[in-house]
């Protein structure tokens, strides 16, 4: 049985039409009211100890979804079962299931040391004094919560704000950890920080983790699969390597040649090659047809190259190229 199952799971909102003119504020409130369907049929099942990449542009319905799967919000129709809860109808043993991390949002207290806000989790949850040191200790090894345990939330930088809230959301052992925009606004330190303190969680406790991001960085270092999802609907579902063999099939070593190098001979069988502006020379190839190692040989064997790096699909560009291909 998937830790995670959705079905035809749908989510409507009733908003006014928008008024303008005099006391067009005051008018909205008879105006009529539409139908927007923030998330349309979707469906999809994670297994335990998977990690997922819930991805779409701003309003896709992504949030929304979270939200429903974590119990705050009620869908229209269609069913979720989480660890085989009901996350709204089976609100309060649902919650000792999950951890959630909001990156806009806190849920720790705003004027309070950290460490009264993870004590009074610990209290919540009913964790063992023991358990707790435990954790504490595990979770410092990568967040380094310790350094400002003794701060109130509002003095903390952003950066050791979403540490703290990561260590919040994971103290209770949840079997499902679900973020939303957990890197957003961080600088590169704190970014790697999270990551690891997520993969260990997910190596050794086996956490099915779902995360919604726009940083591509985030997806690349965490996620084997995404979920894509446009306009309330999921457009792709699959692996990660098998999504950029669709869109981007091809592969580019890209050489600067040598000083005395002769960049007329400088190429590949079963590549093509492109001058750049900044003199380098590509090579692109699709590795169904050959390998990076012999385009690498045979381009060395024609000149002198002086450095050269290989470079991968980026999933930032994969994933507009479905967005096109969705609106055409």
């Amino acid at each position: 049985m998937p830790m995670i199952e959705v079905v035809e799971l749908v989510k409507e909102f009733r908003k006014p039409q928008p008024t303008t003119g005099r006391l067009a504020g005051v008018r909205q409130l008879w105006a009529p009211r539409r139908t927007v369907r923030a998330v349309d049929q979707v469906g999809f099942a994670v297994e335990r100890g998977e990690i997922v990449g819930y991805l779409g542009a701003n309003g896709a319905g992504k949030s929304t979804t979270i939200k429903m799967l974590t119990g705050i919000v009620v869908p229209t129709s269609g069913t979720v079962t989480v660890n085989g809860l009901v996350p709204w109808a089976n609100r309060k043993k649902h919650a000792y299931n999950i951890g959630v991390v909001f990156g806009q949002k806190t849920q720790l207290w705003f004027d309070l040391p950290l460490r009264v806000s993870l004590e009074t989790i610990r209290d919540l949850y009913r964790i063992g004094a023991a358990d707790y040191v435990s954790r504490i200790d595990e979770f410092d090894e990568v967040l380094q919560i310790k350094d400002f345990m003794d701060t109130p939330i509002r003095s903390l930088s952003l950066g050791q704000r979403m540490r703290g809230d990561l260590a919040g959301a994971m103290l209770h052992r949840p079997q499902v950890l679900y973020l939303d925009e957990p890197t957003v606004g961080l600088d590169v330190v704190a970014k790697q920080a999270l990551r690891d303190f997520i993969a260990e969680q997910n190596r050794v406790h086996s956490t099915t983790v779902m995360i919604t991001t726009h940083d591509m960085d985030d997806i690349e270092q965490l996620c084997r699969r995404i979920v894509l999802i446009d306009r309330g609907r999921v457009v792709y579902d699959g692996d990660l390597s098998s999504l950029k063999r669709r869109y981007l099939p091809f592969r580019e070593v890209v050489i600067t040649p040598g000083a005395n190098a002769d960049t007329a001979y400088i190429g590949a069988k079963h590549a093509d090659r492109l001058e750049n502006a900044d003199g380098t020379i590509s090579l692109r190839f699709d590795p169904e047809r050959t390998s990076a190692a012999a385009v690498i040989a045979q381009a060395a064997s024609t000149a002198d190259i002086a450095d050269l790096h290989v470079n991968e699909p980026k999933l930032e560009d994969v994933v507009r190229l479905i967005y096109a291909e969705a609106e055409r």
